[in-house]
């Protein structure tokens, strides 16, 4: 499931309530692993409909935007229901593979295609 997220140190936090009241949709809530807290969007509706046009708008002036357009076109496949078909499907973990070639992965592409 695709989802947008931003983690903060609890005393830097109030950069998180300004992506929420901007894209006004997500939860806030503290993260155990690093001691942090984190704004996630979890519903592809929001994603496709607020996150994905306001970074087409303001583009990421990182290395990171190649992760985004691969996860832009994940996300609208997803919001078409692309990945209810094995084409679909299939073409949504191709790009999801070339996203963050550096993570760890538990499964191989072969082994999660359809």
């Amino acid at each position: 499931m695709p989802s947008f997220s931003v983690s903060q140190n609890r005393g830097r936090s109030e950069v998180l309530d300004i992506y929420k009241e901007e894209f006004a949709c997500g939860t806030i809530r503290a993260d155990r692993s690093d001691n942090t807290l984190k704004y996630e969007i979890r519903s592809v509706k929001d994603l496709v409909e607020r996150v994905i046009p306001h970074f087409e708008e303001v583009p990421l002036l990182s290395g990171k935007i190649r992760d985004f357009e691969r996860f832009a076109i994940i996300c609208k496949l997803m919001y078409e229901k692309q990945h209810l078909e094995r084409e679909g499907f299939n073409k949504i973990v191709n790009l999801a593979f070339h996203m963050n070639p550096s993570g760890k992965r538990k499964y191989s592409e072969e082994e999660i295609k359809i």
